[in-house]
């Protein structure tokens, strides 16, 4: 019996399940071992802390982070996977290790940053920015979910909040402005309006006249000589 590929909408699914299943086991792990520890997270320009770039988004401090996390991470990166399937691991990893980059580079440098909450905030903006940049009916629909259910979290990015990394926020917002911007070409197929035959430009034709256009040189010319 042949085994079929599953379709779009369940690897995105699967997907996004399996990540944030990954994220929560860890945690678990962490709690009852103290393994991994939260020093692998992001500590900004110090050479240990570049470990964080990619084990940050996985580590949460609590049950409230991670639980605050999950949710949002778990709908944006199925979005992003079955809306955007084309360059969707591409824009994933361009926010994921961007995003740790830049608060690596950017961030306060007294704490250590962990969460996924960069990545979520980066999959936001992407969302959004994508229906400002790519202008058709399915992206300007999912940036406007995404405003609505999301749009309040932008609060986030004020900096002052005590234990949370704005930073990694606002970095991880502007990564998906960026990636949004980058990628905002790579067209998926149900972006691409169809072509008509009669849009298609055939040979240029001679333009035709009932009367011969001598006719109505002479006619102009008569009627100057005729005035004068």
């Amino acid at each position: 019996m042949e085994n079929k590929r599953p379709g779009p909408f369940r690897r995105s699914l699967v997907f996004s399940l399996q990540l944030t299943a990954l994220i929560s086991v860890l945690h678990v792990v962490r709690v009852a071992t103290t393994f991994p520890p939260l020093s692998w997270g992001i500590l900004p320009r110090d050479t240990d802390g570049l470990i964080g770039v990619v084990f940050a988004p996985l580590l949460h401090g609590s049950w409230g982070h991670l639980f605050s996390n999950m949710p949002p991470l778990a709908a944006l990166t199925f979005i992003l996977f079955y809306f955007y399937r084309r360059i969707a691991w591409q824009a994933f990893s361009m926010i994921y290790l961007l995003t740790g980059a830049a608060v690596w580079t950017l961030g306060r440098g007294d704490v250590v940053h962990v969460g996924a909450s960069g990545v979520v905030y980066g999959l936001v903006a992407f969302v959004f920015w994508s229906g400002v940049f790519r202008r058709n009916i399915k992206s300007i629909i999912l940036a406007l979910i995404v405003l609505m259910y999301y749009g309040s979290m932008f609060m986030g990015i004020v900096p002052g909040q005590e234990g949370i990394s704005w930073e990694s926020h606002l970095l991880g917002a502007l990564t998906g402005v960026f990636a949004a911007f980058w990628y905002k070409n790579n067209k998926e197929n149900d972006e691409t309006p169809p072509r008509y035959s009669w849009e298609d430009e055939g040979p240029a034709q001679e333009d035709t006249f009932f009367l011969d256009r001598d006719v109505f040189e002479k006619t102009k010319a008569e009627r100057r000589d005729r005035h004068w």
